[in-house]
């Protein structure tokens, strides 16, 4: 599919455009061009802060371009000091290998990789390994003088506290990548972070000093919160795409407890919605801001993208029962599965002693006192005993009463699970072993 508006247009609206190199607009007006970003496999995960770039790309490739997506195999070694006020450890090559391996796999889900426009994905470590450091000095040092270096904000910002050989290297590595994408794939185009604007031109510098060709850079804002604070942080810490860093489910927590201040510019920066979709959705927002429709539909659309239908389903199901607007019973196992990262889960085996202590009915499993206790939401049978007397006792969202305090075979959930409840919000998930 290809967006009617040009691209820094689409940009432009959305908020995604900080700046650009003179002549860009004329460049992209001339027919499908390829443009790539750069992603950092110091990490086995994107986080959401990437997503920036990520869907720079998505809207290139909408307009009718070609993204090229280069991840960072040879540079990943030494990490970029763009934006960083102190150098970071090095990664060994096998980690970063694995890194850019996981990478690969959820730039996947944004880009389309197929068609005469279909994405590519490319290494630098296929160039920068067998490259030597007499090549690099010899072809790439020399049209660089150490002045237009130090005047790169990436480095000057380091001076005061230092920086290394190592980490002052890293601009040519980056200007010889461009150029290394220019020459394989014929890349015109590189975007990014404003952070990058330094190393950026640097390469653009560099393919016109070697081969005389005119290239181009398009970097986004950084992203801020109404608060101040840098985008794409929760209280545990970065939201990561990676589903075993970050479950599905607090990713989606993540978008619908945006601020409203803060949810228009999101829509506009990570979804495909048109602008009339969002200035509904505002609209909405500013009537209606206790429903928090914008953002539902934010944090569907994000999760969908990132997670797919099942795990959003999963996400949405625990939501609606952590919210109180859910029934246990319907719970699928993939819901349950979730809800087990999210609650105090405990094991528990079936208590042989009960087995005929009660006749009546299906066999008895265990004693919810004694589920209460394993599962932490009691610190003892007497106090587990005192609550359900009170009326605070929950399995699988029933209340229990002293002459039910049971469970049997025919109260378990999917994978043997009992949901346990303490009053009106505190959960616990236990699964109970089968009778041997």
């Amino acid at each position: 599919m290809t967006d009617t508006l040009p691209l820094l247009d689409e940009l432009a609206w959305r908020g995604a455009l900080y700046q650009h190199t003179e002549g860009a607009a004329e460049a992209l007006a001339t027919g499908p061009v390829s443009g790539y970003c750069g992603f950092d496999p110091t990490a086995p995960s994107l986080h959401v802060g990437n997503l920036v770039p990520v869907m720079g790309l998505v809207r290139l490739q909408r307009a009718g371009h070609r993204p090229v997506v280069l991840v960072g195999g040879g540079t990943g070694v030494i990490g970029d000091p763009s934006g960083k006020s102190a150098e970071r450890p090095l990664a060994d090559e096998a980690t970063v290998a694995a890194n850019a391996a996981a990478i690969r796999g959820q730039l996947e889900r944004f880009l389309d990789f197929d068609g005469p426009r279909g994405a590519l994905m490319r290494d630098n470590a296929e160039w920068l390994k067998p490259l030597g450091a007499l090549e690099l000095l010899r072809d790439v040092g020399k049209h660089f003088t150490v002045n237009f270096m130090l005047a790169k904000d990436s480095v000057k910002s380091r001076l005061e506290h230092g920086i290394s050989y190592t980490e002052f290297s890293y601009m040519l590595l980056q200007a010889y990548d461009f150029l290394e994408l220019h020459r394989r794939e014929g890349v015109t185009f590189q975007l990014g972070g404003s952070d990058q604007w330094g190393n950026m031109t640097a390469g653009t510098d560099l393919i016109r000093r070697v081969t005389g060709h005119e290239a181009h850079v398009i970097t986004s804002p950084l992203l801020l919160t109404a608060s101040g604070t840098k985008f794409g942080k929760s209280e545990a810490g970065a939201v990561y795409l990676d589903p075993e860093r970050t479950s599905p489910y607090r990713f989606y927590q993540f978008w619908v407890n945006q601020d409203d201040q803060d949810t228009g510019r999101l829509l506009r920066l990570f979804t495909m919605l048109s602008r009339e979709e969002i200035e509904a959705l505002e609209q909405q927002l500013a009537e209606h801001p206790e429903r928090r429709e914008a953002q539902h539909v934010l944090a569907h659309d994000m999760t969908m993208r990132v997670h797919g239908e099942a795990a959003t389903q999963a996400a949405l199901d625990v939501s609606a029962l952590l919210f109180g607007k859910g029934e246990a019973r319907a719970l699928s196992p993939a819901a349950l599965a979730l809800l087990q990262r999210e609650v105090p889960f405990a094991e528990v085996a079936p208590d042989s002693t009960l087995a005929h202590d009660v006749a009546a009915g299906d066999p008895v499993l265990a004693d919810v006192l004694s589920l209460f206790v394993d599962a932490g939401l009691a610190a003892s049978r007497g106090a587990a005993k005192r609550l359900l007397e009170q009326g605070g006792v929950y399995v699988n969202g029933v209340r229990r009463s002293a002459s039910e305090r049971f469970v049997r075979e025919d109260d378990l959930l999917p994978g043997r699970h009992a949901l346990l409840r303490k009053g009106a919000r505190e959960y616990a998930l236990v699964r109970v072993g089968s009778r041997s």
